[in-house]
């Protein structure tokens, strides 16, 4: 699941944050909404991603993205794939 470019750049941005809203999310991705959505429900149907909403004063409710314990595990074990995948390239590029 986590693969995808989209995915993995999303993975990779929760990664370093307990949570993070989901505007918040789209802006630093760069992505509209509708994009993040469903990559976002991907990840989330697989367990790898919390989505939670809360009340927001007057203006309704803000969504919140997190990454789930198996979605660390999962990214952690994808870059260490990737790490190995790629081990001595350094000196061909």
């Amino acid at each position: 699941m986590i693969h995808e470019p989209a995915r993995l750049r999303l993975t990779s941005l929760l990664a370093g944050v307990d949570r993070m809203a989901f505007s918040q999310v789209a802006s630093a991705l760069g992505v509209s909404k509708s994009v993040l959505s469903k990559h976002a429900r991907v990840l989330q149907e697989s367990g790898y991603l919390q989505l939670s909403k809360e009340p927001q004063d007057a203006r309704g409710t803000r969504a919140w993205l997190a990454l789930t314990d198996d979605g660390r595990r999962a990214l952690a074990g994808h870059l260490a794939a990737l790490r190995a995948i790629t081990a001595g390239v350094d000196g061909l590029v």
